[in-house]
């Protein structure tokens, strides 16, 4: 069932720990994200609120079911480009939070300055990401094959996908 009163906002410090219950196990299980399945709370963290990171989360009934990051994609002459990254609470996935997050994160981006969105390393395996991205008008601009090690399936593509804000 969607979740009916999300609210998707800035994170604050506070919300550290929410994020991290959201990351870890992502993180741990390494099937989507190429960050190392070793690294400690800390780093995980230090790594998703980057200073260079407008993080998100979105939220329900105070509790946070998903968080997101909008970054410069490249510096310099690439910078008008945004990458992002999301990730939603287990036990909400299915939800429309992952959908929520994406629309706001757009609307961020854009406030931003920022022209387009592109995703760099969609692992092929990652359906429902896949199927999310298409939804919202994203393209496959590129594919790289078996660039990513997946802990179960082996050696699996990644996409490279984009669209124009």
């Amino acid at each position: 069932m969607p979740v009916s009163d999300l609210n998707v906002r800035p994170a604050t410090p506070a919300d550290r720990g929410a994020i991290l219950s959201i990351l870890e196990p992502i993180v741990r299980a390494g099937e989507t994200y190429t960050l190392p399945s070793d690294w400690s709370g800390d780093a995980i963290l230090d790594y998703w609120m980057a200073p260079a990171h407008r993080v998100l989360v979105a939220e329900s009934g105070g509790r946070v079911l998903g968080t997101c990051y909008i970054r410069p994609n490249q510096l310099g002459g690439g910078a008008h480009v945004a990458n992002a990254g999301y990730a939603t609470h287990a036990d909400a996935t299915g939800r429309g939070v992952a959908r929520a997050m994406a629309k706001r994160s757009f609307d961020v981006a854009r406030e931003a300055g920022f022209t387009a969105m592109q995703f760099n390393f969609v692992v092929a395996s990652n359906e429902r990401a896949i199927a999310l991205w298409r939804s919202f008008g994203f393209a496959e601009v590129g594919r790289l094959p078996e660039a990513f090690r997946h802990p179960r399936l082996g050696l699996v593509d990644a996409l490279v996908m984009h669209r124009m804000l």
